[in-house]
């Protein structure tokens, strides 16, 4: 499928007739139709670097405490090994999807649209990855597919009427990502517009996932089952299986009026192809849990600006949003692993004794040391601000000799407002690529997603990035 060019009449939709169609099939139109020279430059080195960060976290991620337990699940569904795991060897298609889902999220360091609190990249880069390595497809088609799954997901995350749809108890991952999958799959397949539609409709009837499971690692299994559902929902589309094609505004039981309150289906077109909410995704240089990453953005520029270490401080205040609070003010007293990522009090105590904060600062030699766990406990409060919304944090050290520190960061770094740089991304993956490919393998992946649009084959792609002997 050659996405650089295209018939007159497979034009993006404009603004008239953005806003003058029913909102699923105006998407649907978009999604069908996008190619390659429609996309503004600086969005397709963004969609460059959403790729590269996700194989960072995929390659990471078979460090989670839970991979094993994916894995066997993805062994399970089927017998073939025709698509390629990341960091790993080979799986069937539907198993590949799932796992590499995962391993994006398995360790708490992947993407997040902050005004939906939804991980976009696990559930559309992996189908993505695997239906173009699966038809040798080149990667300008891949990068088009990507620009087009993630765009709309956000998109239609941003007409739910968040804090709605969050006060129903619903997690977007699971609700919204399999529209960006079936989108990004549907894309490299080449679907026309009815047929997105309908993959749009297959995507909603499996929409699902809550809060309920906050605090546990469903939460994560929530990314790779949206991607797995978006896939499913494009295959099924293409056979032509029937679905209705206006899921997200139907009266009864469509997205808008179910999970939310009606929701506001004119922002999900408005300017769709102009303004892209798709750079409103925010990257993560560090593991924790995205709502903290303004609390570990003002701890560094606590320790690097102030050159402060455990020695001089007496008791760390933290100040956080009510709902960050909510999330994770509460695991002063952190289990294992898992509690670890979400814990604010294990983050700045770490930070402040480490001056680092990566994967090594979460296995169990480092986060059990009684020294940091004693810390955490004692000498880390946290608490709410309703001065400070989303992830604005406030960060205040009281010295040995009686002074007091401050640091607020309102802007954490990887947020569209203090972006990573490509140089950044590349760091945190070739951090994370040495304990499963060979360096001359990681450095090659690098170049190749530099030069995405050269490439001939996601084939080659896929097999720099299976796993060394």
């Amino acid at each position: 499928m050659d996405t650089s060019t295209a018939a007159p009449d497979r034009a993006l939709p404009t603004k008239e007739a953005s806003t003058a169609g029913e909102a699923t099939q105006v998407l649907a139109r978009f999604a069908a139709t996008l190619t390659y020279d429609q996309i503004p430059p600086r969005v397709r080195e963004y969609c460059k670097d959403l790729l590269l960060d996700t194989l960072a976290c995929a390659v990471a991620g078979h460090q989670g405490e839970e991979t094993r337990q994916l894995a066997a699940l993805a062994s399970a569904l089927a017998r073939s090994n025709e698509s390629s795991i990341i960091g790993g060897d080979r799986l069937s298609l539907a198993g590949a999807t799932l796992l590499n889902g995962y391993l994006v999220t398995a360790v708490t360091m992947c993407d997040i649209h902050r005004s939906t609190l939804t991980h976009i990249t696990p559930e559309v880069i992996p189908p993505a990855l695997a239906i173009a390595e699966r038809d040798s497809l080149s990667g300008r088609d891949l990068l088009v597919a990507i620009a087009t799954g993630c765009e709309t997901t956000t998109r239609i995350g941003i007409g739910l009427d968040y804090p709605a749809f969050r006060a129903r108890g619903w997690h977007g991952p699971g609700v919204i990502g399999p529209f960006g999958a079936a989108a990004a799959v549907g894309r490299l397949l080449g679907f026309d517009p009815e047929t997105m539609a309908a993959a749009f409709g297959l995507a909603g009837s499996q929409a699902a996932g809550t809060f309920a499971a906050w605090g546990t690692p469903t939460v994560k299994f929530h990314q790779c089952r949206g991607a797995f559902s978006g896939l499913m929902a494009a295959l099924l589309a293409q056979q032509k299986f029937l679905a209705t094609r206006q899921f997200l505004t139907a009266a009864d039981g469509g997205l808008y009026h179910t999970y939310a309150n009606g929701g506001r289906p004119d922002v999900v077109t408005e300017n769709l192809g102009d303004r892209w909410e798709l750079e409103q995704i925010a990257l993560r240089l560090w593991p924790s849990a995205s709502t903290i990453q303004g609390v570990i953005t003002a701890m560094f520029d606590l320790v690097d600006g102030h050159r402060v270490g455990p020695d001089r401080i007496r008791r760390l205040r933290v100040s956080m949003s009510k709902n960050a609070f909510d999330l994770h003010g509460g695991f002063a007293r952190y289990k294992a692993k898992f509690d670890a990522l979400l814990s604010t009090h294990y983050a700045v105590a770490v930070i402040l004794h480490d001056r680092e904060l990566s994967l090594a600062q979460f296995e169990p030699a480092r986060y059990d040391d009684p020294v940091l766990r004693r810390f955490a406990a004692e000498q880390v409060e946290v608490r709410p601000d309703p001065a400070l919304t989303s992830v604005q944090a406030l960060v205040e050290a009281e010295t040995v000799d009686g002074s007091t520190i401050a640091v607020q960061c309102d802007h954490p770094r990887g947020s569209p407002e203090n972006p990573l740089s490509r140089a950044q991304i590349e760091g945190k993956f070739l951090t994370y690529a040495k304990a499963r490919l060979p360096a001359s393998g990681a450095e090659e992946v690098i170049r190749t997603v530099s030069r995405l649009e050269e490439l001939g084959s996601t084939r080659t792609l896929m097999d720099l990035l299976r796993a060394r002997a």
